[in-house]
């Protein structure tokens, strides 16, 4: 049996007929679901009573949250400079501070610019901070070390992992040392009774997976940067990503920490249990936290047996209406073994074929659906497919699509998707926000920011999590516009705040968006999440500027 699958049109969809496999795969195009009519334009939603357009000014800004990113820049502006950012009292790094982390790990103390330059810059290249010292420890014990001395010494860290976040938490903004744990890579313990792993922060999350496959494993998470990122940083940052729809968030399949805190004191919590009622569930503080309570060094996570047989569905929708009504039905009739459903609009699709030269398979749809399934037995996965695509043909919600089983072919598929981020750098100065919004409201904001910026803005596109509630609505301008942010911020914040929405659903706050946390939580739970941060940072030198507005 062929790896490929195609559904022919609506009247050959008997309720008996299985999915037909397809052994061809024609040159660079994916076979296609037809439909008896091609899908219209979408209808746009009108600007809403409450949004009156307002003249934009280009006023001088400071402290300002800039989503932005061009592949074009050749030199990123300082993020102090930018933003005004004053430097907070700590120590300067001396000749006899990189002489001690010499002596205590040689070979792996780097003070050359032009090697620390890549560490100094996010990935978006959107911020840049200029440390003259980077530290790659290999154990717990040299992490203590660390930040002991620079604890005495009142020396600002920046905890880093793979440099892959997206609201520049994870760089420094002035000369903060940058803590590596590219070298912290070691598993160490795999239980295949239980399924828990336990590891060191470094590891990468793709070996990872890579090496839970062989023992009939995968981990409970998946990013589009799986390649680069470290499980530390995804912990840290409480990562979500594709997985999150079966097997639930980092606070539920991380069992245990190991993590160093700001005076280098050890916290040992790095327990393989999934039950343990004893006491405060002090993991849960870190878990999220983006290096400002603590560095973590060891993970204990509960992993899931690799599903035997996976599918993946790429469909066509004529409206954001449909997209709701499919993920409603497929949610009922595929049940169990739904393990991801993400969405795309049509001006996605014509970024990542334009930039990146992708194909997809299915064309001339306003929205697209991609559709995961993941179990232990084909002929009852395929068979529930197989009813779920009859009745959202046969009922209008899908028009055009394709289905693949073949893991080639799925990873064709899931590029369309994961590289969206990717695309969207290579259409000019891209402003990014991360949004959660009740699963109804999603894609308005996306219609109700178009209207709101109108020609002023290249592309305005929403993509995302839609089983999780999570929208990635993504500006895109021809180069940075200071009366462009003006007229985004804080009208996104404002417009997820009246839905009781989060301004962050799984990038975290980091140093852009810090500032406007007030839109998702109150002033009391910020001034508790203050007096954390005071308790187990008295000095304030982990990852300073970031994740909480300043106390005073």
């Amino acid at each position: 049996m062929g790896a490929f699958s195609v559904v022919p049109r609506c009247a050959v969809w008997s309720r008996c007929a299985p999915l037909r496999w397809l052994t061809g795969f024609r040159g660079s195009t994916l076979a296609q679901l037809s439909s008896t009519s091609v899908l219209g334009s979408l209808q746009q939603r009108t600007q809403p009573p409450s949004v009156v357009p307002r003249p934009w000014d280009s006023r001088s800004r400071s402290r300002r949250a800039l989503h932005a990113s061009s592949s074009s820049l050749q030199e990123v502006m300082l993020t102090s400079e930018r933003y005004g950012v004053r430097r907070l009292p700590f120590s300067w790094v001396s000749d006899g501070d990189v002489a001690f982390f010499e002596q205590m790990m040689p070979g792996r103390v780097i003070t050359n610019m032009e090697e620390l330059k890549p560490f100094n810059v996010d990935w978006l290249r959107s911020v840049r901070g200029c440390s003259k010292l980077m530290l790659k420890p290999q154990t717990t014990a040299e992490v203590s070390q660390v930040l002991r001395y620079c604890h005495e010494r009142n020396l600002a860290v920046n905890p880093q992992g793979g440099n892959t976040g997206l609201v520049g938490g994870s760089v420094p903004v002035f000369d903060e040392i940058i803590l590596s744990t590219v070298l912290m890579n070691r598993i160490i313990s795999f239980d295949k009774v239980s399924g828990i792993l336990v590891c060191q922060a470094g590891c990468i999350l793709e070996k990872l997976n890579e090496y839970l496959e062989e023992q009939g494993f995968i981990m409970p998470l998946d990013l589009g940067a799986k390649g680069s990122c470290q499980i530390g940083g995804n912990v840290a940052t409480n990562a979500g990503g594709l997985r999150l729809l079966r097997y639930g968030s980092l606070r539920g399949t991380v069992l245990g920490l190991e993590v160093v805190l700001a005076d280098g004191s050890a916290l040992d919590c790095l327990a393989s249990l999934r039950k343990d009622n004893t006491g405060y569930d002090l993991k849960q503080l870190f878990i999220g936290s983006e290096g400002t309570l603590g560095v973590i060094t060891a993970v204990s996570i509960l992993c899931p047996q690799k599903p035997k047989a996976v599918n993946l569905a790429f469909l066509g929708c004529q409206s954001f209406a449909k997209v709701l009504e499919t993920f409603t039905t497929c949610r009922a009739m595929l049940g169990e073994i739904l393990s991801a459903y993400e969405f795309m609009d049509e001006k996605c699709m014509e970024l990542v074929e334009r930039h990146l030269k992708l194909t997809s398979p299915v064309t001339d749809s306003p929205f697209y659906v991609l559709i995961e399934t993941s179990g232990s037995n084909s002929t009852h996965d395929e068979e529930k497919l197989n009813n779920f695509l009859e009745q959202a043909m046969n009922s209008g919600l899908v028009t055009d699509g394709t289905v693949a089983t073949d893991e080639k072919k799925i990873k064709t598929l899931w590029s369309l998707r994961e590289r969206i981020t990717e695309a969207l750098t290579h259409d000019g100065c891209v402003y990014k926000y991360d949004i959660s919004l009740p699963v109804g409201k999603l894609y308005d904001l996306v219609t109700d920011t178009r209207a709101w910026l109108g020609p002023n803005a290249k592309s305005v596109v929403g993509y995302g999590h839609l089983g999780d509630g999570n929208l990635h609505l993504n500006i895109t301008a021809e180069s940075y516009n200071h009366s462009l942010l003006d007229a985004i911020e804080p009208f996104v914040y404002e417009w997820t705040a009246r839905y009781n929405g989060s301004i962050s659903a799984e990038h975290g706050l980091g140093f852009k968006k810090k500032q406007f946390i007030q839109y998702s939580k109150p002033k009391e739970a910020i001034h508790l999440m203050q007096h954390f941060k005071a308790m187990l940072d008295p000095k304030g030198i982990l990852n300073p500027y970031k994740m909480l507005p300043s106390s005073s």
